[in-house]
């Protein structure tokens, strides 16, 4: 996984979590629960890249 994949997953992540406690702060449950989608989604990319990367090495 390249450094780069690795910043913009961390990014999208932290991004997701901050959604989630701006939803959580405004009693919005779709912003809240979007933002913990963007959470998994990210998790689920960074979990890809790693795979990649398992069999490559």
């Amino acid at each position: 996984m390249s450094a780069t994949d690795k910043a913009k997953n961390k990014a999208d992540e932290l991004a997701g979590k901050a959604r989630e406690q701006v939803g959580k702060a405004t009693g919005d449950e779709d912003q809240e629960q979007q933002g913990k989608a963007d959470q998994v989604k990210s998790n689920i990319k960074d979990a890809g890249e790693k795979v990649k990367d398992a069999f490559r090495h």
